[in-house]
């Protein structure tokens, strides 16, 4: 992150990852102001604990992202209070929620199912993007960075199963490349990627990873250090690219 004040944006920052990202980033003396976008973000105890500590810094922004109306009612609230966003990190993702569950064969799967996943993962990702952009700065460094998970690569599926999360995922990174490419015409050192955290203990991964070796599931705190850590360090060709938690390139 450069040195002159910054205006950053997380959506997802009322838990997990997010919230972490939001904690992390509200230390940073560098960011001027702190947008945290949540679906009820007066209800959060980690925005209030933000608040509490950071004062005006932070500003709560309400966001539903599989809806698309909220999105851009929060794109115009964050308007009302800049005219510059320098960091937009998505961290908002759906995996499993009551009776939807990753599909384990083929007799699982279910077409809501998928179009929740893919409102949720790909398309609500992308109209964040498509309202917040004119907020970016042409001509200086800026982030648009959202989580997605290398299960949405499709050269490195080899178990199959979890259809909708893969495709959602699949089709996040789509629209992520396909996002760097236009953005890269407007705003010359635009840095728009996918980042694949590996294992979190958060309530997304819960259910699943009881075979996660403890040297393989990271803490939120961990998490949050190595993708601010590959973040810190994108330069302008890193643009429209796929990394992991460790600074790895992930084929599409």
């Amino acid at each position: 992150m450069n040195t002159q004040p910054t205006y950053a944006f997380v959506a997802g920052a009322s838990r997990g990852i997010g919230a972490g990202f939001a904690r992390t980033l509200a230390e940073r003396p560098g960011v001027e102001r702190l947008f945290v976008a949540a679906r009820k973000p007066d209800e959060s105890d980690a925005i209030a604990a933000l608040r509490n500590a950071h004062g005006e810094r932070i500003v709560p922004v309400t966001l539903d992202i599989a809806d698309a109306d909220s999105v851009a009612a929060a794109a115009a609230a964050v308007a009302e209070h800049t005219d510059r966003l320098d960091w937009v990190l998505n961290t908002i993702g759906l995996l499993h929620a009551g009776d939807m569950q990753p599909e384990r064969r083929l007799e699982d799967v279910d077409a809501g199912n998928i179009q929740r996943s893919f409102a949720v993962n790909a398309v609500g990702p992308l109209l964040l993007v498509k309202h917040l952009a004119r907020l970016l700065p042409r001509r200086e460094p800026c982030t648009v960075a959202t989580l997605s998970a290398r299960v949405g690569s499709i050269s490195d599926n080899r178990l199959g199963g979890w259809y909708a999360y893969r495709a959602a995922k699949a089709a996040q990174n789509m629209l992520t490349k396909t996002l760097s490419i236009e953005l890269a015409r407007r705003y010359r050192k635009v840095r728009c990627v996918a980042l694949h955290p590996g294992t979190v203990a958060t309530d997304l991964s819960a259910p699943f990873r009881g075979n996660v070796g403890n040297d393989k599931l990271f803490d939120v705190a961990q998490s949050v250090n190595y993708l601010l850590t590959v973040l810190d360090q994108l330069d302008d060709d890193d643009n429209g690219k796929f990394f992991a938690w460790d600074g790895q390139e992930i084929p599409w």
